[in-house]
């Protein structure tokens, strides 16, 4: 047990249980447990494993190779169509947690296979998502805002290109682009301030 960690499993929430059979199912493994993105996260050799974390419906682990599983029971879910790699075994209560013990053992076991072997996810480059229309127009018409988008890391085009696109509205899109405008000029991604 890393006490940096036992702040995630004392503050109360609907989930408090169930994080709690989550972590001593995951301490049983063997894995190094850490602190990371202000979850408790579980580790071999520094490799991240899967981390523990919450919704409003469900909580889960959240297995960071997850796309490479087998997925037998077919019991992983992706996140949104977007996520690539990540894929979660999702929990409504503690009793499915104490049901499923041997499942997520499995789990868990095989993704530590997955990361000794040094498997790696092959993620689709940047310029392989969809761009949208608005986006393409805007950095035809201004240098500018072009030079700047282009000069973005590929994670921070990308963020920008999902954020835009996930408007229905051509006009949303134009607005969401207008907005972004000042922070691609600063070299900034959308999460960024």
């Amino acid at each position: 047990m890393n006490p940096k960690v036992d702040f995630f499993f004392e503050k109360p929430s609907q989930w408090q249980s169930a994080f709690r059979e989550l972590r001593r199912i995951a301490l049983e493994t063997g894995l190094t447990e850490e602190l990371k993105w202000g979850k408790p996260c579980y580790t071999l050799n520094g490799g991240n494993i899967f981390l523990i974390h919450g919704f409003k419906e469900y909580c889960a682990l959240l297995f960071h190779k997850g796309a490479l599983l087998k997925d037998t029971k077919g019991i992983l879910f992706q996140q949104t169509k977007n996520v690539q790699s990540a894929r979660q075994l999702r929990f409504t209560n503690v009793d499915e947690v104490r049901e499923q013990e041997k499942v997520i053992k499995t789990y868990i076991y095989e993704a530590v296979e997955v990361e000794r072997a040094g498997l790696q996810v092959k993620m689709k480059k940047t310029s392989e998502f969809d761009m949208p229309e608005e986006l393409e127009h805007k950095l035809e018409k201004d240098k500018d805002f072009k030079t700047a988008f282009e000069a973005l890391t590929p994670g921070r085009q990308r963020g920008y290109m999902l954020y835009i696109s996930e408007a229905k509205q051509s006009k949303t899109r134009e607005n969401r682009i207008e907005k972004c405008v000042p922070k691609i000029l600063q070299g900034k991604g959308y999460n960024e301030r």
